[in-house]
């Protein structure tokens, strides 16, 4: 562990963890059952924090009712700003070239129609179930991750399984009995409108002074950013408010720094990270707006990722979740309501990859959950399970009983890794 004084222990509270823009925390030292087969394997989890439209980043094409619910809001498989093909059935969202590569690769995969059990639509109780693992929100101030590495065991003697974060604060599904130290990238990215609302919400209650002159600066932004439909991707790039380039620069540091510590030979092996700001209620932009330019961002991470790893990318498995997903229909405001089910994107030399998994539900009236959401067909949780088994190698019996404690119906997903 470096001792430069840029690292330090970072105590956060439940709303800084619902709050916080990222961080990668991880123990540097091998599973014990995974240097017996000869390998190295690293972990990374990656927290979408707003709730990503599934449907908008991995869309449907070939569902029969895709485009009556979406319109020309919808991605299409032709067109000025065509999706790119995954199957005869799904389309990529075109921000995301980088991906598409790591798929025809056979280095990334899909998981659609995916959920955590959560079922209501607060931000802070779905984050709180999706870092936590634990079914009810607030049922528990530790996340999965750490207690999965908790559950396997070192190939050496290590004196203190210390672990270390990239970002501001320490997000919950890294915390728990391991101390977490936290670096700050040089690069910050602005507040998000999303984590301004929640700004504004928390201060209502605390500082009500502070709440109006934060909405009163919220719709001065609003009124000089203006309209943004129709605009170009450089110039929606270059205006105040829109994810540009400072969050492509941010999102493309931290995980590149990840990156770097996770290839070391002494460095971390299991990490997580987490990005804000995907809460589009309005003016989503899937094609050529705020969505799309959020996507591009993700998709800049992907590349950065698969470039400072190196020679460990091929030991490497990253995963991408988020808390729901978005509505199914496109709201008056030309974005999406909190929905339930999304994807999880999976990436990384490591993986079975160039597949699209999918228990598909439909969109019909009918096959729609509670009339307005993509309906869930997958657990997350069999999901990562399946990752921590196969991958890490962690046990099954523990994963269920200490990871994700109350989920033993919840069978791993085979077959995720080559």
């Amino acid at each position: 562990m470096s001792t430069d004084n840029r690292f330090s222990p970072h105590l956060a509270t439940r709303r800084e963890l619902m709050l916080g823009a990222g961080a990668l925390f991880a123990w540097a030292y091998m599973p014990k059952l995974a240097q017996a087969e000869g390998r190295d394997p690293r972990l990374l989890v990656v927290i979408l924090r707003g709730a990503l439209d599934g449907l908008a980043a991995v869309a449907p094409v070939g569902d029969p009712d895709w485009v009556r619910l979406r319109g020309d809001k919808g991605l299409r498989a032709d067109g000025e700003f065509a999706a790119l093909p995954l199957d005869n059935f799904f389309a990529l969202n075109p921000a995301m070239p980088n991906f598409h590569r790591l798929y025809q690769a056979k280095q990334a995969a899909v998981v659609h129609a995916v959920a955590t059990p959560y079922r209501e639509r607060s931000h802070f109780d779905g984050q709180d179930v999706l870092e936590s693992g634990i079914v009810t929100p607030g049922g528990s101030d530790s996340g999965w991750l750490n207690r999965a590495w908790s559950v396997l065991q070192p190939a050496d003697r290590v004196a203190a399984r210390q672990a270390f974060a990239v970002g501001p604060i320490t997000p919950l599904v890294a915390r728990g009995k391991a101390p977490v130290m936290s670096w700050t990238p040089s690069k910050l990215p602005p507040a998000s409108n999303d984590t301004m609302s929640r700004l504004i919400d928390l201060y209502r209650h605390t500082d009500p002074a502070l709440a109006k002159a934060l909405e009163e600066r919220g719709a001065l932004a609003a009124i000089a950013q203006g309209d943004m439909n129709g605009m170009s991707p450089k110039k929606i790039a270059a205006t105040p408010g829109v994810p540009g380039a400072a969050v492509r620069a941010y999102f493309a540091e931290a995980a590149g720094a990840a990156a770097k510590f996770m290839a070391r030979p002494e460095g971390p092996r299991v990490g997580a990270l987490a990005f804000d700001g995907w809460d589009t209620h309005a003016n989503e932009g899937a094609d050529h707006g705020r969505l799309s330019a959020l996507l591009g961002a993700l998709d800049g991470a992907f590349g950065a990722m698969e470039s400072n790893m190196g020679g460990a990318w091929k030991e490497t498995v990253v995963v991408v979740a988020t808390e729901f997903g978005r509505t199914a229909r496109i709201n008056g405001t030309d974005g999406t309501d909190h929905g339930t089910a999304t994807v999880a994107l999976l990436a990384g030399g490591a993986l079975k990859g160039g597949r699209v998994i999918a228990d598909w539900p439909g969109l019909s009236e009918q096959a729609l959950y509670q009339a307005r959401d993509l309906k869930p067909t997958t657990d997350l949780r069999a999901v990562l399970k399946g990752l921590l088994r196969d991958h890490l190698r962690a046990d099954e019996k523990a994963l269920a009983r200490d990871v994700f404690p109350g989920s033993e119906v919840v069978k791993p997903m085979d077959g995720l890794v080559a």
